[in-house]
């Protein structure tokens, strides 16, 4: 029976239970916890540099109010980088890979963000509907226009991180296709998507990473029009 390509994006079962959960929480034992040591190992350390150097990255043009999100942010930032490195292993799951999770992520961050500017800032916060100078006449559709730019924000979100995992995985495994089917009959063109093959995951490897980056950074320069 043949499969289809997009049966890897379904969640697997056990017994009847999804096991989404499972890939889920399982990242979460990947990052090594600190000591109560004076040097810890460089596992340690390195994971230690990496998060300030991205919480100061992302955090240090946000108000102070802004900023109680830190842990928030940082703490989502490193459960889709490694849901997202997670489903690049072989007879693996990546929960990233579904629009209902991601928007389950993105809907409820960016209404928060827009509940807390309101609550803190209305007039500023309404104020970004309407770019000041506007002629009278184009008032009416310009607010009709933004207000539905801001609520296209969070689909934008959860669509950006699916589209590019899906398209990123389906194109390994086309090409890992391509390359053992060609092995009996074209040993050296399967050698070379082979060596395509290695360079795709390469780059599917970053893209996992900068895409984690970049939902993570847009939320905070959300946060950063709010705060």
């Amino acid at each position: 029976m043949m499969m289809s390509f997009f049966d890897q994006f379904m969640s697997p079962t056990l017994l009847g239970m999804p096991l989404i959960l499972l890939a889920t929480m399982f990242p979460l034992i990947l990052f090594p916890k600190p000591t109560n040591k004076w040097m810890n190992n460089r596992t340690s350390s390195l994971q230690t540099w990496f998060l300030l150097t991205i919480t100061k990255q992302l955090f240090s043009p946000i108000s102070p109010r802004g900023q109680i999100w830190t842990l928030i942010l940082t703490s989502l930032l490193l459960l889709l980088i490694s849901m997202n490195m997670l489903g690049l292993l072989p007879y693996t799951f990546t929960p990233t890979t579904q629009l209902s999770m991601n928007m389950a992520l993105a809907v409820p961050l960016w209404l928060s963000t827009v509940l807390m500017g309101l609550r803190t800032q209305p007039t500023l916060s309404l104020g970004h509907l309407l770019p000041e100078g506007t002629p009278t006449m184009l008032i009416p559709p310009l607010v009709i226009i933004e207000t539905l730019s801001l609520f296209i924000r969070p689909l934008a979100l959860g669509v950006r991180l699916t589209a590019n995992l899906t398209a990123g995985h389906l194109l390994i495994q086309l090409i890992a296709t391509a390359t053992f089917i060609l092995l009996p009959m074209m040993p050296t063109v399967s050698l070379w998507t082979f060596i395509v093959l290695m360079l795709l995951t390469v780059l599917e490897i970053a893209v996992a990473m900068i895409q984690a980056y970049v939902f993570v950074l847009l939320l905070s320069l959300y946060l950063q029009e709010n705060s």
